[in-house]
């Protein structure tokens, strides 16, 4: 006869897992952002649906589906994705804006079984994941690695940038940060800034978020380098650029707190501004501009050291500037972070010789559009 086993043994059995597969965007995107890291919890219902908006085409938000796993019935891991390349293929990506990443998000305490069971279901739909760019230490990409080893998944990166990180509280902490000498040089150039007007330095964040708030920013950058050199197109704010992800961001409030502008008006008029995502302790860098007009005062300068010491004073303790110019970055005291990749996760059960090809073809595809890149694992593996 057999025992009955001991109650004791129930309260070892494993939580039971679950994979959902829902079409659009799911609601459970704002629970699972909610209990993940503070520096992704802007990855929200309200982030991705922006995201689509702006940059998926009219068909994408009725093409994105979201995969949810579900612990004991609660929300861990929520992952959108939407169809890339041709059809035939199965490849999908997940979708987003570039600023600071395009990851998604899962619980802190997801663990990686719960990406385990993410990859299994996934499998069943598509054949590849194109996640990226992502900084190595992200905490969605550390766990579909961890997931992909142990299901037998191809994980394939291809190096995008460099990341600056800059560590204000160490800095301040060893008396160093602000430098007298900087304060010095800035207080010069905003004596003389000011001999141009009035000068005004305010905050945006949260409800402040209105169409004349991202309006002030889209009207330094009609001014500034951005249009004069370039097509306008990488402009944050403009219309042109991609200011219509940020205004359909700031609908959700919860991003909406998050986002941050620090902004110089002179005479009323908007001359420099400084954009920022602050999660938790990180304030992430996303965009700064000025007026040509007083470039010689460095008004963008005075701006952004204003702003880091409110940051400062608000708790925070880094700022990620990103990829890009490491000139000014390493002046101010940024030192190189984690790097930023593009990831391409396959699935098991394709044949070798592609698995083996597609890892060159990926990384020689560089800053190339997803098209490119599945035409090119299109040749690789043609009868899929």
């Amino acid at each position: 006869m057999t025992k009955p086993m001991p109650l004791a043994e129930f309260t070892r059995l494993p939580p039971l897992l679950a994979a959902n597969l829902g079409d659009g965007l799911a609601s459970a995107l704002d629970t699972v952002a909610g209990n993940a890291a503070p520096t992704h919890r802007f990855l929200r219902y309200g982030w991705f649906a922006a995201a689509l908006a702006a940059y998926g085409g009219p068909s994408s938000p009725n093409k994105a589906r979201t995969l949810t796993v579900l612990r004991e019935g609660a929300p861990v891991l929520a992952l959108p994705f939407i169809p890339t390349g041709p059809a035939a293929l199965r490849l999908a990506a997940v979708p987003g804006c570039y600023w600071p990443f395009r990851s998604f998000p899962a619980a802190q305490d997801a663990g990686t079984e719960a990406f385990e069971v993410a990859l299994d279901r996934l499998g069943k739909e598509i054949n590849a994941l194109r996640l990226g760019p992502v900084y190595d230490n992200d905490p969605a990409l550390a766990g579909l690695r961890a997931a992909a080893a142990s299901r037998g998944w191809i994980a394939l990166d291809r190096f995008v940038a460099e990341s600056f990180l800059l560590d204000m509280a160490a800095l301040r902490n060893e008396g160093t940060w602000p430098r007298n000498s900087t304060l010095r040089k800035n207080r010069f150039h905003e004596k003389h800034l000011g001999e141009h007007g009035a000068l005004d330095w305010s905050f945006v964040s949260g409800e402040g978020w209105s169409e004349q708030a991202f309006d002030d920013l889209a009207a330094v950058e009609q001014k500034s380098w951005i249009a004069d050199r370039t097509d306008g197109s990488d402009a944050k704010f403009t219309r042109e650029g991609h200011g219509r992800f940020w205004r359909a961001a700031a609908a959700d409030p919860v991003v909406a707190r998050m986002m941050w502008a620090a902004v110089l008006r002179i005479d009323g008029e908007p001359t420099a501004f400084s954009f920022d995502m602050n999660a938790g302790a990180l304030k992430y860098a996303i965009a700064n501009s000025y007026d040509p007009r007083v470039g010689k005062h460095s008004p963008g300068k005075l701006l952004y050291y204003r702003n880091l010491v409110r940051a400062l004073d608000d708790g925070m303790t880094t700022v990620d500037w990103g990829a890009g110019d490491s000139g000014y970055k390493r002046v101010i005291g940024a030192a190189a972070g984690p790097a930023i990749r593009d990831w391409l996760f396959v699935r098991p059960g394709l044949t070798g010789i592609a698995a083996r090809l597609a890892r060159p073809l990926w990384r020689r595809s560089g800053n190339r559009s997803s098209q490119s890149v599945a035409g090119d694992l299109a040749m690789v593996d043609g009868d899929r």
